[in-house]
């Protein structure tokens, strides 16, 4: 009861829950990307069953903080650079989301041309799988930022708890957007190399602060909203002299 009377406790708090709020807005746009290649009947159980799993995977690895601590000792040495499990999981993932980011890019800008697109090939059990593979990766960064921020465990299941409902609010919202708008589905993807770039950077020791990467995609975003903006403009201002002329061409029966 003390550590609640306690206000850094709560800055603690508030600080760990933002950060995971934004470490999951990463795992959304995967898991929404993903999803979005199943059939429309499938993509919001395949959402919500993998924000589960992610959620599964942060408490869980919560609860073997000491295991996790481990992982981050060193394993082995190359070239006088040390790789731990921590690393290794990183680089491995970090490959994992550029190799899929990569191929996604390619299916959309020619898939369309070639007809692979005419039905879709991803299998239900196929995309949870890689879900579930890369929740492990986003999962040990947001558990070991936990420890390391904060020492009360509570405040760690309750950041994460918090940032879990978030993620399932907002899930399909934004997958439902970023199907909607092309663009925004090519520029998420390119996040996700960048993530990966990060990732396979910091296995290698090179740390990269998070604030550089999330101000890049704060400013695409910024951008691409924009570009959104004036389409819609643009839409409606071709759209309504259209609309004018079939007036014009209703009541012209009745001027004669």
């Amino acid at each position: 009861m003390e550590s609640l009377a306690n206000p850094e406790i709560w800055i603690a708090l508030a600080t760990l829950t933002a950060l995971e709020v934004v470490l999951g807005i990463d795992n959304i746009i995967f898991i929404s990307i993903l999803a979005g290649k199943l059939p429309p009947e499938q993509r919001d159980k395949a959402r919500k069953l993998g924000i589960g799993l992610a959620a599964v995977m942060r408490l869980a690895l919560l609860f073997v903080i000491a295991w996790i601590i481990g992982l981050t000792a060193p394993l082995f040495t190359v070239f006088g650079q040390e790789f731990s499990w921590r690393d290794l999981i990183l680089i491995g993932g970090g490959l994992f989301l550029i190799g899929k980011a990569t191929l996604e890019v390619h299916q959309k800008l020619e898939g369309a041309s070639e007809d692979v697109q005419q039905s879709p090939t991803a299998t239900f059990a196929g995309v949870i799988a890689q879900i579930l593979l890369l929740d492990v990766v986003f999962s040990l960064d947001s558990i070991i930022t936990a420890v390391g921020m904060v020492d009360q465990r509570w405040v760690m299941v309750t950041a994460i708890l918090i940032s879990i409902a978030f993620m399932i609010i907002f899930a399909k919202p934004i997958g439902d957007f970023v199907e909607r708008h092309p663009t925004v589905k090519v520029l998420a993807l390119s996040f996700l190399m960048m993530i990966g770039l990060v990732l396979i950077a910091d296995g290698f020791g090179l740390h990269i602060p998070k604030g550089y990467m999330y101000a890049a995609m704060a400013f695409s975003v910024f951008v691409e909203a924009i570009n959104l903006w004036i389409r819609r403009r643009s839409a409606k201002a071709t759209a309504r002299p259209v609309k004018l002329h079939e007036k014009y061409v209703e009541r012209d029966p009745e001027v004669e």
